[in-house]
């Protein structure tokens, strides 16, 4: 894979020591070594003021301040009370998330942050933990309820896995595939991609397209239907990219690029508009504000800037 090709949230270096969750005297021990570090997301009860608000909350942490951002971290006998996740371990050190039940509250040095928003910023240790971490608890707060028979669950595995109170069966992290793909053609000489507009972003913003791969479909099948339906243009020969995870709440981005090769009828109107962009036109378009590219956090982003060969300017 290109290193310009790798989204931002795909970078972690951190050994998630899978081997290590079920093991409880390792974990003890882990919790108990000053040296561990905490990662505090915010959260709360999804009853309380509603799911959305809490997926949006604790995808937060605090997060130094200044030009070189980095997670703000504490030792467990300073974490607050919250359901613990083992993160994995680097150099020795192990590094856990706890969804705290309070507020993050802003110091001199350091401010709460979003995964959506810092994660481009953060180096690759602080995003893959950061990532996962948010993943974790996306996945724990909302299920609390066995998919089979309704019965209370209850974590385990360090956070990686929940078990049916009453019937002892195991629920494991779910993530949601969707393609996202780029479209790109040649016209008169010059090669051109196609980005759409959703009428809930407003009418500058501007994205590759994507969606959600339908049951008893291959992914490239999907890249097909989606922009068959949405844009109303044939492609052929998706050639994958690169994945990202979006724990938002538990995606996983699957990239694409597509070449055009005709049209079709449109069966969907989650798309408000589409437009073909040469290189020159989409910096231009960039540049003047006209036209506002998805943040440097998402994979959309890293499509766009893998086609048009470079950093673009400004972003939502």
């Amino acid at each position: 894979m290109d290193a310009d090709a790798i989204p931002s949230l795909s970078r972690s270096t951190v050994d998630p020591a899978g081997h290590l969750r079920a093991d409880a005297a390792w974990l003890e021990k882990a919790w108990a070594d000053p040296g561990t570090r905490v990662l505090v997301l915010e959260g709360g009860d999804p009853g309380s003021y509603g799911w959305q608000a809490v997926m949006n909350k604790q995808s937060r942490a605090l997060v130094t301040t200044g030009r070189a951002p980095g997670l703000v971290f504490t030792g467990p006998d300073r974490a607050p009370e919250g359901e613990r996740y083992l993160l994995g371990v680097q150099d020795g050190t192990a590094y856990f998330a706890v969804r705290s039940l309070r507020e993050l509250t802003a110091t001199p040095t350091a401010e709460p942050a979003s995964l959506r928003q810092i994660g481009a910023l953060l180096d690759d240790r602080d995003t893959g933990l950061m990532t996962r971490a948010v993943a974790l608890a996306n996945w724990n707060a909302s299920h609390g309820f066995c998919p089979r028979c309704g019965s209370r669950t209850r974590m385990a595995a360090a956070g990686h896995v929940r078990v049916c109170e009453e019937e002892g069966t195991e629920q494991f992290p779910r993530m949601d595939p969707a393609v996202i793909m780029l479209v790109h053609r040649e016209r008169d000489g010059r090669e051109e991609a196609l980005l759409g507009n959703n009428p809930k972003w407003g009418p500058q913003r501007f994205s590759v397209l994507a969606g959600f791969v339908d049951a008893g479909e291959s992914l490239e099948q999907a890249v097909v239907r989606e922009v068959a339906e949405e844009a109303g243009v044939v492609v052929e020969a998706p050639r994958y990219l690169s994945s990202q995870p979006w724990p938002f709440p538990r995606s996983l981005m699957v990239g694409y690029t597509a070449r055009a090769v005709g049209e079709t009828r449109r069966t969907d109107d989650e798309i408000a508009e589409t437009r073909w962009f040469t290189r020159e036109r989409l910096f231009a378009d960039v540049d003047s504000g006209e036209v506002a590219l998805p943040g440097r956090a998402s994979i959309a982003r890293t499509l766009i800037e893998h086609w048009y060969g470079g950093e673009l300017p400004g972003e939502w």
